[in-house]
């Protein structure tokens, strides 16, 4: 198994987010499994023909989501993707859940925020 990534110059996606969207679906795939090590930050840059910052924002990201995680000097590995997914998701609805009721949403209209916002980050209309 390897890490295969294609960067498309003419995606209407930034290619950090192209980086951060294929290493994401391939852990999250099994393509990618947990505790495979991913190549330094330079290593990908310079395979991929990108800046260092663009995969190092891909990757900043992949942490924050839980995707990845970064071993110190070890190296930055494929972390439990589905634990820490789910972890992650949960927190933010139960945060998103206690703003709705201070201001005062009935659970309907709680609701109702939650789809269009994510009709509007999956891009369906149902």
């Amino acid at each position: 198994m390897t890490l295969k990534i294609d960067i498309d110059a003419g995606a209407s996606e930034a290619p950090y987010e192209q980086v951060r969207a294929q290493i994401a679906g391939q852990a999250r795939s099994g393509a990618l499994p947990v505790g495979y090590k991913l190549p330094t930050v330079r290593g990908l840059a310079e395979s991929l023909g990108l800046a260092a910052n663009t995969v190092a924002k891909a990757y900043r990201a992949l942490e924050a989501d839980g995707v990845i995680e970064t071993r110190g000097r070890n190296g930055t590995f494929v972390a439990a993707a589905g634990d820490s997914a789910a972890r992650v998701a949960s927190a933010e609805a139960q945060a998103f859940a206690e703003r709705a009721r201070r201001l005062g949403l009935s659970e309907a209209d709680a609701l109702a925020a939650v789809r269009d916002a994510l009709r509007a980050a999956y891009g369906s209309s149902g």
